[in-house]
């Protein structure tokens, strides 16, 4: 019997992928590694996104899948599995989707608990590593009932975590969620595993009490628009600076090994490199 041979690994901070499975697969997540030693050049990949929604006539908030969303979920074994295979883990980042309600205007704890308990119920059923919160496109209104309040996004990340203990719960450091993380002695960051600056192309600290640099990513780049310059430079800072993860948006179906080099050179001391599929054809950054 042949004995299985240990997964490369490396050293330096974790790379984040978010993935738009409306437009790209997120198998390509996992077509990348350093020349260096085959390590992933990605740790973490992010299905990119399911909804909160309501239901008008029962009055709650539910978790709602997309087509693509569904079909990247419900194929499983050739979409999340593989990537687990190799190591990487696979997020289901919610939304918000136009209909004024969203993860930080729950109108009390019995709410954000049971919208918690979907969570939790669509990690377990298509076997995810964790959930992604990201308070955008929520569309909350100004004022009323349904405005943001201070307890939705404690209470409904205190009831994910109960939930699933042993798994990654994130923040996109964006919204009226990312101002309200303590209540009533719950303190978000305490609960947390990851938060990232939600601005590509750029670099922000996200201000997330509890949390410590090796579960922050300042840096945020745009795969398709960033220029490589950029990345480099959001990469170097983010070893000068001590922190842990490099955040990335926007992976392509095709080959963009060149332009992961940009950012894997200064994190890994190492280019990246393409396991397989098309020729190399680098999405046009621009001069951010």
């Amino acid at each position: 019997m042949d004995t299985p041979v240990a997964a490369a690994t490396k050293t330096g901070p974790l790379t984040n992928a978010y993935v738009e499975v409306n437009n790209h697969s997120i198998t390509n997540v996992g077509k990348y590694v350093l020349t260096s030693s085959g390590a992933n050049v990605f740790d973490i990949c992010i299905v990119f996104a399911a909804n909160i929604n309501y239901d008008e006539q029962e009055k709650h908030a539910y978790l709602h899948f997309n087509t693509k969303v569904q079909e990247t979920l419900d194929n499983a074994e050739t979409t999340i599995k593989p990537l687990q295979a190799k190591g990487i883990k696979v997020l289901l980042s919610v939304l918000g989707n136009h209909q004024q309600v969203g993860i930080a205007n729950f109108p009390d704890r019995q709410a954000a608990t049971a919208f918690a308990a979907q969570l939790a119920n669509a990690v377990t059923t298509y076997g995810l590593d964790g959930i992604d919160f990201d308070d955008e496109y929520a569309d909350y209104p100004a004022s009323g009932p349904g405005k943001p309040n201070a307890w939705s996004f404690p209470y409904l990340v205190k009831a994910l975590r109960e939930a699933l203990p042993n798994k990654t719960v994130s923040l996109y450091f964006i919204g009226e969620a990312a101002k309200t993380l303590s209540y009533d002695g719950i303190v978000v960051g305490e609960l947390l595993d990851y938060a990232w600056n939600p601005w590509y192309g750029s670099w922000e600290v996200p201000q997330v009490p509890g949390m410590s640099k090796a579960q922050l990513a300042p840096a945020a780049i745009d795969i398709q628009a960033t220029s490589e310059s950029t990345a480099t430079s959001l990469a170097e800072r983010t070893m000068t600076e001590g922190y842990g993860v490099y955040n990335t948006y926007n992976l392509p179906d095709n080959d963009v090994s060149n332009y992961l080099s940009s950012f894997t050179k200064p994190l890994y001391g190492s280019d990246a490199r393409h396991t397989g599929g098309s020729e190399e054809t680098p999405p046009p950054p621009t001069a951010s």
